[in-house]
């Protein structure tokens, strides 16, 4: 069986992965490290909510991060990617209102044509 250091350092390099199965299998391990009282738990932590960023579940990733810096404020790694979590999420939400009234803009538009096409059909 692999030592705990083993189980980490596996853990941690899947953490940066761009494999979806991978990072979620990086957060299983590395959660797991914590819970049985792995010496290393704020590393485990950061790799963990490093995983959650790239996977883009960037609450998840943000409040990771908040608990070390609760334990740790001056962790300069949790520190960062908290901001960076923030930073997406915004990005994402901006995203997501721009399509929703880019998606608003087009049915309106529709709309006018189709009145404009019944107008023109009911003048003949």
């Amino acid at each position: 069986t692999p030592t705990p250091d083993t189980t980490f350092q596996y853990g941690f390099c899947l953490s940066k992965s761009r494999q979806e199965s991978e990072l979620r299998y990086a957060v299983t391990i590395l959660d797991s490290l914590v819970k049985e009282g792995y010496e290393h738990q704020i590393d485990c932590m950061v790799g963990a909510a490093t995983a959650l960023y790239i996977l883009g579940e960037y609450d998840e990733g943000r409040r990771r991060c908040e608990a070390i810096l609760r334990s740790k404020p001056d962790s300069r790694a949790a520190a960062e990617l908290h901001l960076a979590c923030i930073d997406a999420a915004e990005e994402a939400e901006q995203r997501r209102a721009k399509k929703a009234a880019a998606g608003t803009a087009a049915v309106a538009a529709l709309g006018v044509a189709v009145a404009i096409g019944g107008m023109l059909v009911s003048k003949r």
